[in-house]
């Protein structure tokens, strides 16, 4: 079959040929039909530190699909051959406390599809039938093959209740942009977003924002005043990684606000602690979906009409892979669909 490989140390990836996967008794097969680019894909095609210290090659990347189920191993009972399936990428061990108890997006021991095992990026995927999430209904295959993103959207807002609250956003990027639709489709009363990219504060406009601020020419702290609001916001949702915005969000937080951390910083950065204590703030860190009552919710809210087609905004064959990595990090673009049907 044919693969997008990370086939040695250092930068780059190739186009190739692979043997099938052959499933145990507890894995399932998938022909795969789309796949989303994730940034965790272009960390890994740079060879930048993050990947050197965490990438074993060859590997198989990619962790972001839809597909259909071709074969499973003996013990699988939950999907079957002609299922339409997505995967959730977060590998548990299922043996430690958290994932005895239920909660398995806490596994400490956690391996990702396409980071520490073959991943998606191929003909044809493997991976435990645990981690199959299998369509019941009707779904766009674009949108089904970015349900790991969406995931991580729709974890980060609605960790904290939106319905009539006014929410901030920092970062335009995909999942800053599905976050402020479920945000926006959940009852908030307000949704702000923030970033220096016209582009993407175009691409918020398109998914209903009432306020997309560019913070190279304004600041959160105009925010409110431009929205006609008497005080700070009460839900923010950080997802740009960068300090200037987690410090930002905080000042123009409300006394009690409530903030889902989802942007993971390159480098540790002080914050105003006193701020945060004196305003009462809670601070909730954000990894991964919730397993599986974030993708429950990701099928109901998809059901009830919510529209993410604004987010994706190219489409390549995969054996086009080079086109739609340079696309992705040039920055001008929502998310990017690879096409394994059309070669």
């Amino acid at each position: 079959m044919k693969a997008l490989i990370k086939v040695a140390e250092g930068p780059g990836l190739e186009y190739t040929d692979v043997p099938d996967p052959r499933p145990g008794p507890n894995d399932v097969v998938v022909r795969v039909l789309r796949t989303g680019i994730c940034g965790t894909d272009l960390h890994i095609d740079a060879w930048d530190d993050w990947a050197a210290k965490t990438i074993t090659a060859p590997l198989v990347v990619g962790h972001e699909f839809v597909g259909e189920v071709v074969e499973t191993g003996a013990a699988v009972t939950a999907a079957k051959p002609g299922d339409l399936v997505s995967g959730e990428g977060h590998l548990v061990c299922g043996t430690c406390r958290n994932c005895k108890a239920g909660r398995r997006h806490l596994c400490a021991n956690t391996r990702g599809l396409g980071v520490h095992r073959d991943g998606a990026f191929a003909e044809y995927a493997m991976l435990p039938e645990q981690n199959v999430w299998v369509h019941r209904n009707p779904v766009d295959l674009d949108v089904a093959a970015i349900f790991d993103p969406f995931g991580n959207a729709v974890h980060t807002a609605l960790s904290f209740p939106v319905i009539g609250e006014d929410v901030l956003i920092t970062g335009a990027g995909p999942i800053g942009l599905m976050a402020a639709a479920v945000a926006r489709h959940a009852g908030a009363r307000h949704v702000a977003i923030t970033d220096v990219s016209p582009h993407r504060l175009e691409l918020a406009k398109q998914v209903g924002v009432d306020l997309a601020l560019d913070v190279g020419t304004a600041s959160i702290a105009d925010a409110p005043g431009m929205l006609g609001m008497s005080e700070g916001f009460d839900v923010g949702m950080e997802m740009s990684g960068q300090p200037s915005a987690l410090r930002a969000m905080i000042d123009g937080m409300a006394h009690g606000g409530r903030i889902a951390l989802l942007g993971l910083p390159a480098t540790q950065f002080p914050v105003d602690f006193s701020s945060i204590v004196l305003k009462m703030l809670h601070i909730k860190g954000i990894y991964g979906r919730e397993m599986f009552e974030t993708w429950y919710s990701m099928s109901v809210l998809l059901e009830a009409g919510l529209d993410l087609s604004p987010v994706i905004t190219h489409r390549y064959r995969s054996a086009d892979y080079a086109q739609a990595f340079a696309t992705a990090r040039q920055g001008n673009c929502g998310k990017i669909i690879l096409d394994w049907t059309e070669d």
